[in-house]
Formats: C-alpha cells, structure tokens, sequence
C-alpha cells in the first residue's frame, strides 16, 4: 500500500505531503479543486506519460515521491525487483520522478537510477488507476481477451507464455521463408554474379607483391637496351686496354709501394688507392655478370603485359590493390557458402514450418480451453458481483467466435463480453447495448473480482462513479468499500454515499496565495465529513436536514 505522497511544483500544486492510510480513503472537494490532479500525480509517479506542461509555472522541474509498503505476502512484486537489481533492505520501497524543463526525465527506485519503462513495470504491480479512459477500454472488444487473461493469471500465462515462445519461433522461421520465396528471383540473379566473380578472381590466382615484382621486370625488359649500353660503356671505361681505369689506377697502386715505407702519410695514400683499385675491380667483375645475364625476350614482356593487365581489371572491379581483391574474394566465399547451405536447407525449414504450425495449433487449442473455462467463472462473478449493484435481472457472456483467427501474440481466440440488462432481451454486444452507468457497474465489478485474486496494493477510483445515483450509488459505495477490504482503495468521488463509507476523508481546496493559485489537502474529522458529506447532498446551501442525513449516512457506514 502507498503510505506517503510528496508533489512539489506540479500543476497548481507548490507543495503537498499526503500520508495514506490502510481501507477506503476518499477526496472530496469543489471541482476544479485539484482532485484529479493528485492522480495525474500518482499516475506519473508509477510510469505515466510526462510532460513539461506538469511543471508549476515558475518552476524549474516538478517532482513527486511515494512510498510504499511491501509485506511479504507481497512475493511477486519482490522476485520482480529482484530480477532488476533492486534492493529491498526493508518492506519500504521508494519511488522518485523528477520531470525539468528541458524535457528529462530522472527517475529512482530505492534511490537507484532507472528508465521509465522500468518505473512503469513496478508501478503497474502497486497501483491500478481506475479512469474514464478504462470504460472506453471495455468498449473495445479488443481489449476483452487481455481482460479475461487477467481474470485468472495463474491458469492461462503459462500456456500463453509457452504458446508466444513458440509464436515467436514460427513467425521468425516465416518471415525467412517469405524472404526467400520473395525474392526468389534476386537470389538467383545474386549467386550467379557471386559464383562469376569467385571464378574471375580464383582464375586469376593472384599473390600480394607480384604486381610490383612484374612492372619492375617489365621495366628492365622495355629499357634493355639502354641498360646494355650504360653497362657496356661503364666496363669498359672500368677495364679495358692500357687507358682505362683500372690500369691507370695500378700504375698509380704500383708507384705508390716504391715509397710507402718512408712516410706514415705516404702509406695511408698508398692504402686509399688499393682499396679503390680492388673496389672498382670488384665492380668491374659484377657489370661484366650483369652483362652475361642480359638477354631481351620479347615474349616474356609479351606475358607481362598480358598479366598485368589482368590485375588492372581486377583492381578496376574489386579493390584499389591485390590485397583488396583477395579480400573481396574471401568475402564472396563465405557468402556462397552460408547462402548455398540454405538453399540446400530450404526443404528442411519448410518441414520445420509444418512441425512448429502443428505444435502452435496445438498449443492454441489448449490455451482456448483454458480460456473458456475461465471464461465460465468469470461470467458466474460478474453476474454475482452485478446482483450486488442492482443488475440481478442481467445476463452476461463471452462469446468466443467460432472460426478461428490467424495465429496471433495472444492465440488464436477473438473473444467480446455480451450482455442483456432487461428481461425478455436477447444477449448483444456489450460495446452497443450498454449504458454509461452500466459500464461503470460492469467494470466495478471487474475490479472487485481481480482485487480479490490480485497482488495490487492500491486501487484508484478516479470519478468512476460518474453517471449513478440513488440506491446505485449506495451499491457502488459499498462494492467500493468492499475492494477496500484486500486492497488500499483511493477514491476520487462527487457522491455522498462513497464519501460515507470511506474509512478515511480527505478535503481538496484551491486557494489563492500571493496572487497565486495553490491547491492544499487536509483530512477530516467526524464533523467536517458531516459538513462536507451535506454538502455534497445539497449544495451550497447546507440545512439542518442535510446535515442530520449526512450524520445518519456516516453512521449507518460505520456502524455508530
């Protein structure tokens, strides 16, 4: 149950602490007091959608806090927050939401950072807020199947949990069979390019390095006989008849030995020109082999031309070097090998199709079973929790459509509440027969049935009692009192007798302070919910007959 409510700087609200207590807490006040905006404040606080518009004008963020109490009998809201990472040191859990001007959101659970979609997964499991929007929920027929699921959690999730495992299997395995049926033609068209290129560029066998390898032989076959001629002139100015070089440079060598051993400096001169001599004989011995290996073959140039231009158009298609082509060609490889291997099990997916359409039809049909057993309760609940809001001559079903709908997230069943509220009428859909006030009993009813068998720790009434009155009222007041047995119950209301029954009272006002308009809650004790009960009765005009039936009404409530 929620035990205390902060709001600071929401909608017309500065400041405003709330402390909650166990049952039937009602609020009450003048309309346009602030009611409804206390469980704007609620609804935010658990996951709703924000807006800067909540900002107090003025303020820089708005924020609003609860906290709520988790008893131990409370264990599935606990194993949730386990699976989160939440701590729950004690049965206090925290709820924090700040919304700023610049569109953030800061939300916290036990002080610890979390999204909103998280803040709305815990705050679903504490508090139910109960609308005007959820009677046109019961309106749609679409939302009559999840409201039957929710009926009886424990019997139907399980074969809906094990029924959307294997949807979820069969809709992945189909849509890979549809892409490949539909694009059936591109496949084809794209393995046969794939299959085209491999071949090219396995052809071609290809090695990083070779291109550079061939255009520096290519360069030396086209330059041949510049080549011959530079190493013919240069040998022979190195080694040739007595005017060359190398004699000369002996001649010198020679001369040089006579004196060398007279002076240290001649001897280092001497040693400076045998060095160069044998240098430069050396280098005369390799032009000499380099010459022997020259030999110009034209059809070797021939072959390199034709390979490199090869390369050239491989680069042109696949990649800027080699390296990139063989890359290229690893990736074409691997492709053909995963496409080729499912084709090859084109024929094994479709037998699995088959296998898993029969498992989910299957699996379909016994979550239909379920679901019109459960539907069996939920139709003698509803009719006695109707009796109890003066519809006892009204007849309520679900009727199940008898041809079966595609499979879908939630089975195969299409389901829509019918009813009859007077004698002698046959049963119709709820969406074109009911009225307002009977859609408020209706769903009344629905939510005293799932309070009963459902872990929701608060229950909000946000003015479902709009379209009532009378002893219908006194019904719905007590049905209202009744859920406030098993749950926490907050009950915004314009009707005397809710009002009455409540355990607990709270006045909403709106006031202006400072030239500014604020809106404060205080409790009531016993005379100011007479006041306030009169006059809800009367008005604005409150007479000694309005305020001893206000009395009589809190009495016969509370039993004084």
């Amino acid at each position: 149950m929620i035990q205390e409510l902060s709001v600071k700087d929401f909608a017309i609200i500065s400041k405003l602490n709330l402390q909650f207590k166990e049952g039937m807490t009602v609020l009450t006040g003048e309309t346009g007091a602030g009611k409804s905006i206390i469980i704007d404040a609620m609804g935010l606080l658990v996951g709703g959608r924000g807006s800067i518009d909540f900002i107090r004008e003025g303020a820089e963020k708005c924020r609003i806090e609860g906290a709520f109490h988790i008893n131990q009998n409370l264990r599935s809201i606990q194993q949730h927050l386990v699976e989160l990472g939440i701590e729950l040191p004690d049965e206090t859990l925290i709820l924090q939401r700040e919304i700023f001007k610049s569109g953030r959101n800061s939300c916290r659970i036990n002080g610890q950072l979390v999204n909103t979609k998280i803040l709305r997964e815990v705050g679903r499991r504490l508090v139910d807020i109960h609308g005007q929007n959820e009677h046109q929920e019961l309106m749609d027929p679409a939302h009559h199947l999840m409201l039957l699921d929710k009926f009886d959690e424990n019997r139907i999730q399980p074969a809906l949990k094990k029924y959307q495992m294997t949807f979820e299997e069969y809709q992945k395995l189909r849509e890979k069979i549809e892409t490949y049926q539909t694009h059936e033609k591109e496949f084809a068209q794209r393995m046969d390019m794939l299959r085209f290129q491999y071949a090219e560029i396995s052809s071609a066998d290809l090695e990083v390095g070779e291109e550079e390898a061939l255009l520096e032989e290519r360069g030396k076959l086209i330059n041949y006989q510049r080549i011959v001629q530079a190493l013919s002139n240069s040998y022979g100015i190195l080694e040739g008849d007595e005017e060359q070089v190398l004699n000369v440079l002996g001649i010198a060598m020679n001369e040089l030995e006579t004196i060398e051993d007279l002076d240290k400096e001649y001897q280092e001169a001497s040693e400076l020109v045998k060095t160069a001599y044998f240098n430069l004989q050396e280098v005369a011995g390799q032009l000499s082999g380099l010459l022997d290996q020259l030999e110009l073959d034209e059809t070797r140039l021939v072959a390199i031309e034709e390979r490199l231009d090869t390369i050239r158009q491989l680069k042109r298609k696949y990649g800027e070097t080699v390296a990139e082509v063989l890359a290229y060609l690893d990736i074409i490889e691997k492709e053909l090998n995963l496409t080729e291997n499912q084709t090859e099990d084109l024929e094994t997916l479709g037998k699995e199709f088959a296998r898993l359409t029969e498992q989910l039809t299957q699996e379909s049909q016994t979550l239909t079973y379920l679901r019109e057993e459960v539907a069996q309760t939920l139709e003698t609940q509803i009719l006695l929790q109707l009796k109890g809001l003066y519809m006892d001559k009204t007849q309520f079903k679900v009727v199940f459509e008898k041809s079966k709908a595609d499979f879908r997230l939630l089975g195969q069943d299409r389901i829509e509440f019918y009813i009859s509220t007077n004698v002698g009428e046959s049963l119709k859909p709820l969406v074109k027969v009911a009225s307002g006030g009977e859609l408020s009993r209706i769903m009344l009813a629905l939510k005293t049935i799932f309070s009963q068998s459902q872990a929701i720790t608060s229950i909000i009434f946000d003015e479902v009692d709009t379209g009532v009155s009378g002893r219908v009222a006194q019904a719905i007041a007590e049905k209202i009192h009744q859920i406030g047995l098993n749950s926490q119950v907050l009950c915004i209301s314009h009707l005397p007798q809710v009002a009455a029954v409540a355990d607990t009272q709270y006045y909403i006002e709106k006031k202006v302070k400072e030239d500014r308009t604020e809106t404060s809650v205080r409790e009531l004790s016993f005379e100011e919910r007479t006041q306030e009960v009169a006059r809800m009765l009367s008005g604005s005009e409150i007479t000694e007959l309005t305020l001893e039936h206000a009395r009589e009404l809190l009495e016969l409530a509370h039993g004084e």
